[in-house]
């Protein structure tokens, strides 16, 4: 059993992802990769958004992958506006295939990262993906609704991204995402992780 906090390295297609697993010996069948806010405006798998959503999966029994996109920490490469890192994702998705076989995926990520996550939802299919205030602006015409549940974590009080184009947007979706608005929480849920924690913990439960 792999120990809480380990450092690894794990090989994306621009070099070595750099990466955190957590396994606390739970015993769900199922392993969480979890996406960073954006790389250029400080985004990283250590950003406390990020490691809320991994504390909340572990107290339900899952074990965690955080990770480095390239060109952030010691990752290898440099921002590739989307595309790369989504490959980045897959490839820590991959490593997590390998190491917890049998296991189903649970997808999430918060701002940029939610983006990431979508994306990569729609290639592999996730047990569950949960996006934490996604960054819908970066949407294109090809990000289509993924087959699998899907809770959207918004806060009603988000300056950064608009939480009445976000709930605009999920109502439009078919299948629609299970969505879960919190009132008075900003983009960086400061103040508010405890909230945020317990609606990841309800999105599994649900999920």
């Amino acid at each position: 059993m792999t120990s809480r906090g380990e450092r690894l390295s794990i090989e994306g297609q621009a070099g070595a992802l750099e990466a955190i697993v957590e396994d606390l010996g739970g015993a769900a069948p199922s392993y969480g990769v979890i996406c960073h806010p954006h790389p250029l405006f400080g985004g990283t798998m250590d950003n406390k958004v990020v490691t809320t959503v991994a504390r909340a999966l572990h107290e339900t029994g899952i074990p965690t992958l955080r990770f480095n996109f390239r060109g952030v920490g010691a990752s290898a490469g440099v921002f590739d506006q989307g595309v790369g890192e989504t490959d980045d994702a897959d490839a820590v998705a991959a490593w997590g295939e390998e190491h917890w076989p049998g296991h189903s995926l649970v997808l999430a990520g918060f701002s940029f990262g939610g983006l990431i996550a979508l994306r990569l939802a729609q290639r592999r299919i996730p047990r569950l993906l949960i996006t934490v205030a996604p960054a819908i602006q970066g949407l294109d015409a090809s990000t289509s609704v993924p087959r699998c549940p899907w809770t959207v974590i918004q806060g009603d009080a988000d300056d950064v991204v608009d939480p009445a184009a976000v709930i605009h947007w999920v109502n439009g979706l078919e299948p629609r995402p299970r969505l879960a608005v919190l009132p008075g929480v900003g983009h960086f849920f400061h103040g508010r992780l405890h909230a945020l924690r317990d609606a990841v913990i309800d999105a599994i439960r649900s999920g």
